[in-house]
C-alpha cells in the first residue's frame, strides 16, 4: 500500500521512509503543497518500469513500421531510395540557404 508524505516532512524522516521504501517496498507519494510531485519506488520496480516503457516503446515502433508498410507496399525499393535521396538534396538546400 502506497503512503503519501510531503517533502517537507520527508526532509525530516527521510532515513525512516528510505528504509521503508527499501526493506518493506512501500511506495510513496511526494507531495508539495498537497500536490503529488513524484514519487519514491524501490528500485526494483523502477527497473521493471524501465522495461515496461521500453517494450511499449518497441511494439509502438513495430505497429508504426506495419502500417507504413501497408501503406507503401506499392512503392519499390528504388523509388523509395530515389524519394529519400530527394528529401535529403531537398533538406540540404535549406539548410545551406540558412
Amino acid at each position: 500500500m502506497q503512503k503519501i508524505i510531503g517533502v517537507t516532512d520527508l526532509q525530516r524522516r527521510f532515513r525512516a521512509v528510505f528504509d521503508d521504501v527499501v526493506h518493506e517496498h512501500t511506495p510513496y507519494v511526494l507531495t508539495r503543497g498537497s500536490r503529488p510531485e513524484a514519487a519514491l519506488i524501490p528500485y526494483e520496480e523502477y527497473l521493471q518500469f524501465l522495461q515496461l516503457r521500453e517494450a511499449n516503446v518497441i511494439q509502438r515502433m513495430d505497429e508504426v513500421r506495419l502500417r507504413l508498410a501497408e501503406r507503401n507496399a506499392d512503392y519499390g525499393d528504388d523509388e523509395v531510395r530515389a524519394d529519400v535521396a530527394a528529401a535529403i538534396e531537398e533538406a540540404r538546400a535549406e539548410a545551406d540557404r540558412t
